[in-house]
């Protein structure tokens, strides 16, 4: 028995290739890393670091909290009404919380003109976050960050501060709601992808937040008919 062979060959595209020039990018830099950090013992600067080649835009988030002291994602600043809708959101790239704070107010204000309270945590004061919170509303319940001299300690003694702190907790259940439907991992492509889950997220927490306002008054309806009946 007798064989033969045959070789054809055959010109790839260079647009199939394309896609290909990331990945050998990704490649050289991640040589590139482990050579220097390796061979030369040099300490990589932070934003050089990608923290993953699928989707570059995950940062590294210190939590500071114990059992869960680092996170992989995007942080994401929300802002909840006294009635427990969230009115905005933003997502927060390459950015920490005091840089965000006017923009977020400012993206509130824009929707919703009139504020008559603001809570916001310790992260993101700055003087002139502060300042300028302070031309917003009579009251911004804004803890500082760090010692606080006569004046400042004195200022977040006072009641209607600490009315304020205490209403604050309640964003927390917000974000706790968020991460328990589907919020903790974010499973479309991309940094678009990830906002636009977000958005959709942000929209069925207040349509949850909505139906079980309507559930409670047919519940309190229905106890006023009983009674009476009665």
């Amino acid at each position: 028995m007798t064989h033969s062979k045959l070789l054809i060959g055959c010109r790839v595209p260079a647009a199939c290739l394309a896609p290909l020039d990331a990945w050998v990018a990704h490649a050289e830099r991640q040589i590139e890393q482990i050579r220097r950090r390796v061979l030369w013992g040099e300490s990589i600067p932070h934003h050089e670091k990608v923290f993953s080649v699928f989707e570059p835009h995950t940062e590294w988030i210190n939590k500071g909290k114990a059992g869960v002291p680092v996170e992989l994602g995007l942080r994401v600043a929300i802002v909840e009404d006294q009635y427990r809708f969230i009115l905005h959101h933003q997502v927060m790239e390459n950015t920490t919380d005091d840089q965000v704070a006017i923009d977020l107010i400012e993206g509130t204000r824009a929707r919703f003109p009139v504020l008559h309270s603001i809570s916001m945590d310790k992260g993101f004061h700055s003087q002139a976050n502060q300042a300028h919170l302070a031309e917003v509303v009579p009251m911004p319940a804004l803890p500082k960050k760090g010692k606080c001299n006569q004046a400042e300690a004195a200022h977040q003694q006072q009641a209607e501060f600490i009315r304020l702190r205490h209403r604050h907790s309640a964003v927390e259940s917000a974000i706790n709601a968020l991460e328990a439907h589907g919020l903790d991992r974010c499973p479309d492509h991309g940094v678009d992808g990830f906002k636009r889950y977000v958005a959709l997220a942000v929209l069925g927490r207040n349509l949850h937040r909505l139906g079980a306002i309507l559930l409670e008054r047919d519940a309190e309806a229905e106890a006023r008919r009983r009674q009476r009946a009665a």
